[in-house]
């Protein structure tokens, strides 16, 4: 029997953990494969996480800290730790497609779990367009110092610059054709399969780590121990305000998880995985800082461009550090816009499978058992972005999308614990309710950093994103048409 719901009932309906997992493990009824192995699932959360940051974060932060930005990174680690604790046992507990809109929407309700998955929509769709634009900029320097040869301005630029976030006319260029190519290149490979995409991700992300693994042993050979003194020039009040931009350097971990529904034996490797990237991350993180710290005096690094090269071309007198280190660039953005591509073509598959989005997000090719026609639209409205849109209107945009996705997280963990206390897990977070609750103040007061034009630009993203819900998503909801017991 069907009944119809009012607004609120809409609004508060959960989907209950069972219908999730129900509807992952229906292969042979158009759903995805599982494919993606334990490995090549933390080499996702790596390649997300390690972005370009590393290269250039110590430039900025180490002013700011001095040589305790050690201490910044492991307090920054440290909050990022908290809320990949949580996520790694949300996924064990529903191990689907999603991530963290699959989790508000088991714990919080259809109107929570559509406004976080507009969240995640601001934050891969934006962020995809900004990384684009950034390896634009890697591979033009790339090309600059190892062949002289610079790509025409015309084709390396967006139409469009922004002043504040009002956009208009007047930019440098026509079109910046690298970051759209990129982005091309990303659509092909995600339509391949998810194993060759999950393999290829994993390549690129060994070779970057390899790139910094040759600048520590490099830089480990200049290292002198007085470089690291005074210490704390600044206080704790240095510390801290580097642990906060630092803190950026880690999103990307929540990857992992969009992928639940293409993993073998998801219950064991979606938290496991999230704790080995972290872990990886947070290791190769401290390295090169240590590394870099001990070889270079901390009043050099203030304003220095492409520092781990610089840091390299003095202690070895050569450029081909240089080149090492800018390939590695060109190599690591590439596996960030495509683990990001990824993930957002998951939530989308997620939302439209749950009625909240048109099927055609949810239609999965026969041949390569891949959401097609989702992955284009994707690419086409990334490259869009890439192509004429400049990165500084981009990049703000989803520090807030990430931090809200990661309090809903946190935040559904301590319900479930109290709703569903028998509810299998294959992973717990330790010291419970503790961690989940530092895990959500620590995202609050990175939100409360954030400037007022991201909130105001926020609330208009919710704002079109509550339109949509009410004209389009609760009326053609999979928990419309089902009796009221059916939903929780």
């Amino acid at each position: 029997m069907t009944q119809r719901t009012g607004l609120a009932q809409r609004l508060l309906r959960r989907k209950p953990i069972e219908q999730f997992i129900a509807q992952s493990q229906a292969h042979d009824q158009g759903g995805l494969r599982r494919s993606i192995s334990l490995f090549q699932l933390t080499m996702f959360g790596v390649g997300a996480t390690i972005g370009t940051g590393i290269f250039f974060v110590l430039a900025e932060q180490v002013p700011t800290a001095g040589p305790a930005v050690l201490v910044s990174f492991l307090i920054a680690g440290l909050a990022a730790g908290l809320t990949a604790l949580c996520y790694a046992e949300m996924s064990s507990m529903i191990p689907v497609s999603g991530s963290s809109y699959s989790y508000a929407y088991a714990t919080l309700g259809e109107g929570v779990a559509f406004m976080v998955a507009a969240c995640l929509i601001m934050e891969y769709g934006v962020s995809a367009g900004a990384v684009a634009v950034g390896w634009s900029e890697y591979l033009h320097n790339l090309l600059l110092i190892t062949t002289g040869y610079e790509l025409p301005r015309a084709f390396l630029h967006a139409p469009l610059v922004a002043e504040g976030y009002s956009l208009h006319p007047g930019g440098d260029g026509y079109v910046n054709l690298p970051a759209a190519i990129l982005v091309g290149m990303c659509c092909l490979l995600l339509i391949r399969g998810s194993r060759e995409s999950a393999r290829a991700n994993a390549v690129m992300v060994v070779i970057k780590l390899g790139v910094l693994a040759l600048f520590i042993a490099v830089a480990l050979t200049a290292y002198r121990a007085e470089n690291l003194t005074p210490f704390a020039p600044h206080g704790f009040a240095g510390i801290s305000a580097a642990a906060g931009s630092i803190f950026f350097t880690f999103v990307g971990l929540d990857a992992v998880s969009t992928a639940g529904d293409e993993v073998e034996n998801p219950r064991r490797n979606l938290p496991l995985a999230i704790i080995l990237a972290l872990v990886i991350v947070i290791s190769f993180y401290l390295l090169v800082a240590l590394a870099a710290l001990g070889a270079q005096p901390q009043s050099q690094f203030a304003g220095q461009e492409a520092g781990l090269s610089v840091i390299l071309q003095n202690i070895t007198g050569s450029t081909i550090p240089s080149v090492i280190l800018s390939a590695g660039a060109v190599i690591s953005v590439f596996s960030v816009t495509l683990v990001v591509l990824y993930g957002q073509t998951r939530v989308l598959f997620a939302m439209s499978r749950d009625g909240m989005l048109p099927r055609i997000f949810s239609r999965v090719n026969p041949h390569t058992l891949t959401p097609t026609a989702n992955t284009i639209i994707v690419c086409c409205c990334v490259a869009a972005i890439a192509a004429f849109l400049p990165s500084d209107v981009l990049w703000d945009l989803t520090s807030m999308g990430t931090l809200v996705a990661f309090t809903v997280v946190s935040a559904g963990v301590i319900i479930l614990r109290y709703r569903r206390p028998d509810a299998h897990r294959g992973f717990r977070v330790p010291f419970f309710p503790l961690l989940p609750i530092l895990s959500i103040l620590s995202c609050l007061y990175l939100i409360s950093s954030l400037s007022l034009i991201v909130f105001k630009l926020t609330a208009i993203w919710a704002i079109l994103a509550a339109i949509m819900y009410l004209a389009y998503s609760s009326r053609n909801s999979a928990l419309e048409n089902v009796t009221p017991e059916a939903a929780e």
